[in-house]
């Protein structure tokens, strides 16, 4: 029987691929940088050739791996594309799938990042047990990833789930998003938003949503109304989110749940304050049990685990 698979997270700085044990453990991990390959070719040649060296120094074959598991901006499960996304060097759309197969000999599955995300939780996380959840992950953006009975719903074209791009301001003046649109929730709620937030109220460039945090402990009122703008807009949207699909939980993953209590108690509280009342105090928001280091490995690498 065939015990590891092989997990990628593929992003805009840099791309990490582990080996990961059926228990779930990433064995080993490394990384490449994703802007020095401009040429998809050449990027794909150093991801085999890094994938084919973890396995190596394992003491493994190629023979011994079930499958590889992909999380990608954009990635489309039913086709295996990576479609126009726009933080990536390569544009239009891209058969990783196919490309990576065809050079390591083993079937490649691929979803967005936030999708793989929602299949680790699942496997190896905080959703062990559940049927019914939405992991929202919250970096540079903001990704979700939908489960329904046990599995993740893609829709009819492989792009359900775009969560992050459900408005807040329906004014038409709201802050611009990555996708073109004005007003969505990730212009906001994500690492970026909070940021940006951040520029309007202090009035200082470069701040990044760790410094926020930081300004939070030490007692800055401007630091932690940001936060509370932050977590209400997100508490808001987040009932949206159980109104149409009543989760057993929402889980949240990514660097802006570092700072903890600041963003998650108005999280909750926008969330309790704008649900009907079936659903108040019913639905619990908690946080990715999952490793920083090792999630987005493991959330790729359960792809393999559901389809073999």
């Amino acid at each position: 029987m065939k015990k590891y698979a092989l997990g990628i997270d593929l992003g805009g700085t840099s791309t990490k691929f582990g080996l990961v044990s059926e228990d779930g453990r990433v064995v080993r991990q490394s990384t490449i940088s994703t802007p020095q390959y401009p040429d998809i070719n050449d990027f794909c040649d150093a991801l085999c050739d890094g994938m084919k060296a973890l396995v190596a120094a394992e003491g493994l074959t190629l023979s011994d791996i079930a499958g590889i598991g992909c999380g990608a901006p954009n990635g489309n499960y039913y086709t295996g594309c990576i479609c126009q996304a726009p933080n990536l060097p390569w544009k239009g759309v891209v058969p990783l799938a196919e490309m990576i197969s065809k050079r390591i000999g083993l079937k490649c599955t691929i979803t967005n990042d936030a999708n793989a995300a929602a299949q680790g939780e699942m496997i190896y996380g905080s959703a062990r047990g559940m049927k019914n959840f939405i992991v929202i992950t919250l970096g540079t953006g903001v990704g979700s990833g939908i489960v329904v009975d046990g599995k993740v719903r893609y829709g009819h074209d492989g792009f359900a789930g775009e969560l992050g791009h459900c408005k807040v301001d329906h004014s038409g003046k709201g802050r611009l998003c990555g996708c073109g649109q004005r007003g969505c929730i990730e212009a906001y709620a994500s690492a970026t938003g909070v940021a940006r937030t951040a520029k309007e109220l202090l009035g200082q460039d470069g701040l990044t949503s760790r410094d926020v945090y930081e300004l939070a402990e030490q007692g800055n009122e401007t630091a932690k109304q940001i936060f509370d703008y932050t977590g209400r807009l997100l508490g808001e949207k987040l009932a949206d989110y159980v109104h149409f699909s009543s989760p057993e939980a929402i889980i949240l993953f990514g660097g802006l749940t570092k700072a903890g209590h600041w963003i998650l108690d108005p999280v909750r509280k926008a969330l309790d304050e704008n649900l009907m009342p079936i659903w108040k105090g019913k639905i619990p928001v908690t946080v990715s049990s999952l490793k920083d280091s090792e999630a987005a490995i493991l959330g790729a690498a359960a792809l393999v685990k559901i389809e073999n």
